[in-house]
């Protein structure tokens, strides 16, 4: 019999840059661009199209192609939010947005027809008292994505070493997702 090796993963240490950003309410979405131009379109578990969409995202994507393309090959992870979709942040009918998660990649240049999720603070280790400072601002100011807004989700922090985002809400975040009405 022979089992392949598997290697224990490499622990990141805790104290270590974190960036928190705001949580924005809408459905997950993602752009892939391959190494010979192609373009696919998905939701958070499946590859979407026009005819198989998902709140009109693909249509979007589809529509907005060539300036798509400026992210550049790889897989492009962002939120899209608005108008029908979960709380809408009271935008105008019909309108929604694509907000990349990637911060750090897309705080400066961009596609125009893209946005990046507020970025609320920074911190060079993991600080949990700044973390909470940080929800109780945006439960006090709403939100910075939708200005004006004032029943924002709540926030992420990605842990940049570990490479991975934990999220935190402002209402019910001891209560599985699941089992929330």
């Amino acid at each position: 019999m022979s089992t392949e090796f598997k290697e224990f993963p490499k622990i990141a240490r805790l104290s270590r840059e974190v960036i928190v950003t705001e949580k924005i309410d809408g459905t997950n979405a993602s752009i892939f661009i391959g190494e010979d131009g192609e373009f696919l379109v998905g939701s958070r578990t499946r590859w979407i199209t026009p005819e198989a969409d998902n709140f009109g995202f693909a249509a979007w994507a589809h529509a907005h192609r060539d300036e798509l393309l400026m992210l550049g090959v790889g897989h492009h992870f962002g939120e899209w939010w608005g108008s029908g979709i979960q709380r809408g942040y009271n935008l105008p009918k019909g309108e929604k947005r694509f907000s990349l998660f990637n911060t750090s990649r897309w705080s400066v240049e961009r596609p125009a027809c893209c946005h990046v999720v507020p970025v609320l603070g920074t911190s060079a280790s993991f600080d949990s008292e700044s973390i909470s400072t940080c929800l109780e601002r945006l439960k006090t100011f709403g939100s910075q994505a939708a200005p004006g807004f004032m029943k924002p989700e709540g926030i992420v922090v990605f842990h940049t070493a570990a490479n991975f985002g934990f999220k935190k809400t402002i209402e019910k975040d001891d209560v599985p997702k699941s089992l929330q009405k």
